[in-house]
């Protein structure tokens, strides 16, 4: 290990802010990594309350202009929203990336799979839940597409059948190592249950790895905050 990979002390990191929600499932993602790293101790959440629309209120939009949760906050009130630049960060404090990659293959690997979990699952999940379902309600689902969010749950499905595919081969979305490709999974896995979109029977190897991944003590501490209802 290098000099620039060696770890450092967490407790010298400053106090950090995240808006997001307990039990959002964007938010379960940068909650898993803070676990993975052991950061969740530096961070000061402030609830937005996803489900009754308050991501979406002038409010938050002066602190996020896209109105998506979660956000990151500084000290020095440099803000960094989306969960892969947020991961990105946290994974480059302690000089140890354990989630991001530390070769450069290992990098291009983690961020190649982590933006196909998004597309073809994650995302096209949550897609289909803002325009096939009510979603967040008539206050903030101002436009639905219900043929589009039907062709996105579609595409959800043939996401889980890839992913299922890869996982056949590998014990983890990107290799042999746990990264935040895991944790884009995962937060597929957890928007499709709050949707209820089972998980294809045959899909038997992305079964075997979610099982696994509950094990995991991150994300069973992200359980215990969402059963808890409450922050860490």
């Amino acid at each position: 290990m290098t000099s620039s990979q060696q770890r450092v002390d967490v407790s010298t990191v400053p106090t950090m802010k995240i808006y997001d929600w307990f039990n959002g499932p964007y938010p379960a993602r940068v909650r898993i990594a803070l676990a993975e790293k052991g950061l969740l101790p530096n961070i000061e959440f402030v609830p937005v309350d996803l489900w009754n629309g308050e991501h979406k209120k002038p409010e938050f939009l002066a602190i996020n202009y896209s109105g998506t949760l979660p956000v990151l906050e500084l000290n020095d009130g440099t803000r960094i929203a989306e969960c892969t630049a947020i991961t990105q960060y946290l994974d480059s404090l302690d000089g140890h990336p354990t989630l991001t990659g530390e070769t450069p293959v290992e990098k291009g690997l983690i961020h190649m799979m982590t933006k196909r979990a998004e597309i073809e699952f994650l995302d096209a999940v949550s897609t289909y839940f803002h325009h096939a379902t009510p979603g967040l309600g008539p206050e903030v689902e101002l436009y639905q597409n219900a043929e589009w969010g039907g062709r996105m749950r579609d595409k959800a499905i043939r996401g889980m059948r890839y992913f299922d595919n890869l996982l056949k081969d590998q014990p983890f979305v990107a290799g042999d190592r746990f990264s935040m490709a895991d944790i884009a999974v995962l937060g597929g896995m957890i928007f499709a249950s709050l949707v209820q979109l089972p998980v294809p029977e045959e899909c038997v190897a992305l079964r075997a790895w979610h099982a696994r991944l509950q094990e995991r003590p991150s994300v069973q501490v992200w359980r215990a905050m969402v059963e808890r209802g409450a922050e860490p």
